[in-house]
């Protein structure tokens, strides 16, 4: 441990590492050490030999892939593998959000059918979908399922299954992009030679299972942690002209990007595609080979980003005027909804909300055939997934994570949905930590500290997201000395502090969609608080300055 600092060995023992080898474990990646054998999942041999079979015998084959940026990276890496091996006959195809809505649809079966498919390889659905394989296996196709959803009773009779959470495979955590990662990792360890692929150039496609790792919100340790890890390093140089255009727009030095450029610059540009548009726009951008194709999706995304923030503004504009106008503490669960609202941008609304009221949250809209759908984020109190099984009469489908998911609800009893979620919630709730309601820091600090040489020890610990959060120092008694708002075109809707200790020392601190009453108290110069923030490097127009990013101020 001597070869690290002080502040990196505190930071750790925080987190439970603090012998040698778990420390070199966590510190240094190793990619054929915390990648593990493809083999270990349970139907990864039969997934293997059926798509090669397909291959040699020339069928085609359907890549299925879900809507969202762990779908989309994962469908890129299968086109990469495609590439790779100079296999031609295939298509992709990505459900409309709005329309089709999540997993596979019968629909669209009926189509490949037509159009002479013989294998259908999901990513990231299809753990649920026990119908439609059904369908598709009478129809004369076979389908492999990847996926990381959580399965229900009765498993889907596919051709083969890969999916951490229903067999074996140490790694439980893996994302969607992670699962079909791992089919390439295994198709290649078993046929690379075959066809005359460079060992390890799998690695190349990293960029894809990383950024979906990021993206998809599961913990990055064990080997999520690896993925991410690696994945980041070759984003920074990934050829992908699709990429470099999409960053180039947004500023960013490729060479330089870190987590927090790719979770809320990167991922909602390539979400905006299915919550806007077409979902096939963001696989587009990241599969295309053609800079001039690469520069018009760059701007098309970033377009229709921009229309997107618009529309959420104006829904959480009604969602508070709405709190305003009712009493809302008495439900444990909230619902709100309107048949206007865009389906498709719901899950950014329920995220906003269930933030600001720290309760779970259920908001509807209808689609574009008259269904009332709708997400549904949880503040933690509760799985949504167990909420919705324990109220099931209510939906007409629904599916996700413990913290977000999906659902159709039966048009004549959404009025009744709250109560009835809220009478469930207590049958499924979970026991409150002790500690909630409080910000937990990582370490008690002044502002001295507040340095590159530490910004550097702290960076060895990342890249940071879920189950490796960035670490949280605590400054006490530190005096507000000036207060400046700043934003695009003039906007003035960040926040920058001027901060000192009692020592002299000085730091500016930042909180982006903040004001003056964003906190406890209301801010002003010459207030003295206790300020909980993290270490944030800006590279704003080529220039470093490192700063604190606000994370309460009490």
């Amino acid at each position: 441990m001597q070869k690290y600092g002080e502040l990196l060995r505190q930071l750790l023992e925080k987190r439970g590492i603090a012998e040698e080898e778990q420390t070199e474990i966590f510190l240094s990646p190793d990619y054929e050490r915390d990648l593990h054998d493809p083999f270990l999942m349970r139907d990864m041999e039969r997934a293997c030999v059926r798509l090669f079979e397909a291959i040699e015998a020339q069928e085609k084959i359907m890549i299925y892939a879900d809507y969202d940026c762990d779908g989309i990276p994962g469908a890129v890496i299968l086109n990469d593998l495609f590439k790779l091996i100079g296999y031609k006959n295939y298509e992709v195809y990505i459900p409309q959000r709005n329309s089709e809505g999540y997993g596979l649809n019968l629909e669209a079966i009926k189509q490949f059918v037509n159009s002479g498919v013989k294998l259908i390889i999901t990513i990231d659905l299809g753990i649920t979908a026990v119908l439609e394989v059904a369908q598709a296996e009478v129809d004369g196709i076979d389908v492999v399922i990847t996926d990381h959803h959580i399965p229900q009773e009765i498993l889907p009779r596919a051709y083969a299954i890969l999916n951490p959470k229903v067999d074996n495979y140490p790694e439980k955590m893996l994302c969607g992009a992670g699962v079909i990662f791992k089919l390439v990792q295994g198709f290649l360890k078993k046929y690379g030679t075959y066809f005359k692929v460079k060992e390890g150039v799998e690695k190349w496609m990293l960029d894809m299972a990383g950024l979906a790792t990021l993206s998809d919100m599961v913990p990055l340790t064990g080997e999520n942690r690896a993925i991410a890890y690696f994945g980041m390093k070759v984003f920074k140089k990934s050829p992908r002209p699709g990429l470099q255009k999409l960053l180039a727009k947004m500023n960013i030095d490729q060479r330089h990007i870190s987590e927090d450029d790719i979770g809320f610059m990167v991922t909602p540009r390539l979400n905006a595609a299915s919550r806007m548009d077409d979902p096939m726009r963001a696989y587009e951008l990241l599969a295309t080979s053609d800079e001039k194709e690469s520069g018009m999706l760059a701007d098309h995304l970033s377009k229709i980003n921009d229309e997107r923030k618009t529309i959420v503004k104006s829904i959480m504009r009604e969602v508070n005027k709405k709190f305003e106008d009712e009493v809302r503490d008495k439900r444990e669960v909230i619902v709100i909804g309107k048949p206007e609202w865009r389906v498709g941008i719901l899950g950014l609304v329920a995220g906003k909300v269930c933030d600001e009221h720290q309760k779970p949250v259920f908001v509807w809209g209808k689609d574009e055939n008259d269904l009332i759908k709708g997400s549904c984020r949880s503040d933690g109190s509760v799985s949504v997934v167990e909420l919705m099984t324990e109220t099931r009469e209510y939906f007409v489908d629904f599916g996700g994570h413990e913290l977000a998911g999906g659902f159709t609800v039966q048009n004549e009893k959404i009025h009744f949905l709250e109560e009835a979620l809220s009478t469930s919630f207590h049958k499924v709730k979970r026991n409150p930590s002790t500690s909630s309601g409080q910000v937990k820091y990582d370490i008690k600090s002044n502002l001295d500290q507040v340095n590159m040489k530490n910004w550097r020890e702290i960076e060895k610990m990342s890249p940071f997201g879920l189950g490796n959060p960035k670490p949280i120092f605590l400054f006490e008694n530190i005096t507000i000395e000036k207060i400046k708002k700043f934003g695009k075109n003039g906007s003035g809707e960040h926040i920058e502090l001027m901060v000192s200790d009692n020592n002299k020392n000085k730091a500016t601190a930042i909180s982006f969609f903040s004001g003056v009453d964003s906190f406890k108290n209301t801010l002003s110069e010459g207030l003295r608080v206790n300020l909980l923030a993290t270490f944030d490097l800006s590279r704003f127009r080529g220039r470093e300055e490192l700063r604190l990013r606000i994370v309460d101020i009490l």
